[in-house]
């Protein structure tokens, strides 16, 4: 493979990645990368960023003009299909206690997730904690917790688990 098809390769990736879910640093996306099989240096990453024209915002980097120019129903459906990839990546189990969604996800893992949760913005829920490994979702009531619990969990990989507690 030349270095021109390289560079396409690496930077369609990148707009893959991007696209899939929030990213809120150059290290993440280098590490997403990388689970991709793409190795990419620093320097280069952030030259391919500013070629691709990639902004940063609040929410992470965001291909000008995607975002605004999608309906209210097609941002929603979105976030929700990024909520839906996060947690058959990441969730390892999901578990209640009283108005508690508790999310265990691999290290370093929590943050991604929980930003996903708070894009869907998902009825009942009151506002999310995240560790680096763990997320605490506050619902409005015991039965929303147990609600979103059984929401949360049915998307999870075989193997993976959803324990009652409360």
């Amino acid at each position: 493979m030349n270095t021109h098809s390289t560079t396409l390769r690496r930077r369609d990736e990148i707009l893959k990645v991007i696209r899939d879910g929030a990213v809120h640093s150059q290290e993440e996306l280098q590490h997403r990368l990388q689970r991709r099989g793409i190795d990419v240096a620093q320097p280069t990453l952030s030259r391919d960023l500013k070629d691709l024209g990639l902004a940063k915002s609040a929410a992470g980097y965001v291909v000008p003009g995607e975002e605004a120019s999608a309906t209210g129903g097609e941002l929603q459906a979105r976030r929700e299909e990024r909520l839906e990839r996060a947690l058959r990546e990441w969730v390892l189990g999901v578990a209640t206690a009283g108005n508690l969604v508790v999310l265990k996800t691999p290290p370093a893992a929590a943050h991604p997730v929980a930003r996903a949760l708070d894009e869907a913005a998902l009825d009942g829920v009151v506002g999310t904690i995240a560790g680096d490994d763990t997320i605490f979702l506050a619902a409005a009531t015991c039965a929303v917790s147990q609600r979103l619990a059984r929401r949360l969990s049915s998307g999870l990989l075989p193997g993976r688990s959803r324990q009652g507690r409360g």
